[in-house]
């Protein structure tokens, strides 16, 4: 059984994308800082019959993101489809930011996905499979004073799947993001079309690979 694992987990688009999957077939790890809420949406997959499971972690540190991954490898033998949805989802602007809060918003909103992706991608390379899905944001193509730290962030999530499509598309590795332009409800159509563009991302055939679907809702 192919295994899909999801850092920052929510009631959204974390948990669309990972029902998307679990019909596919697909074992779901659903993770995120708050245990409790991880496993009730795990509950609710399984209630509708999918294999699923809850972990924490903390995606704005490094070592919890690698020992999760590592913790996954062992149990499962492998990660076909890392799933990056974590946020800080922080309504500040320039003026109003807390002077200690912008770090660790960059360390979830962006570090957290690149440490995640380095922690995968050297078992998907040496298997030449794999898919690395980032969840994007509009606030990287037009950033919002009101929530500067995630549209930092968000342009950051964009520029990594760009900077790392070519390099580990050539082992086998689809990394892929979907910027997201709009404001997502949990269990709204918006949530599950969202899904649904991280599915076919990862259903491309490699010679028809592409690292960006921008959903506008």
């Amino acid at each position: 059984m192919k295994t899909f694992l999801s850092i920052g987990a929510g009631p959204g688009m974390g948990f669309a994308t990972a029902e998307r999957f679990a019909k596919e077939g697909f074992r779901v790890v659903l993770s995120g800082r708050n245990k409790a809420k991880a496993e009730e949406l795990a509950t609710q997959l399984k209630a509708n019959g999918y294999d699923a499971d809850a972990r924490s972690v903390d995606a704005s540190d490094p070592a919890s993101v690698v020992s999760l991954i590592a913790q996954m490898e062992k149990e499962f033998g492998a990660i076909d489809v890392l799933h990056y949805n974590a946020a800080s989802m922080r309504k500040a602007t320039i003026a109003e930011q807390p002077l200690d809060s912008f770090n660790s918003d960059l360390a979830v909103n962006v570090g957290g996905a690149l440490v995640a992706a380095q922690a995968v991608a050297a078992k998907m390379g040496e298997r030449g499979s794999g898919s690395i899905l980032l969840t994007g944001g509009g606030f990287a193509l037009e950033p919002s004073p009101e929530y500067l730290s995630l549209s930092i962030g968000k342009a950051g999530i964009r520029a990594l799947a760009l900077g790392l499509f070519e390099n580990l598309k050539a082992k086998g590795v689809h990394v892929a993001t979907v910027t997201v332009a709009a404001f997502v409800n949990p269990g709204s159509k918006d949530a599950q079309a969202v899904a649904e563009e991280f599915w076919k991302l990862h259903s491309q055939p490699k010679g028809a690979w592409t690292v960006e679907a921008i959903y506008k809702g």
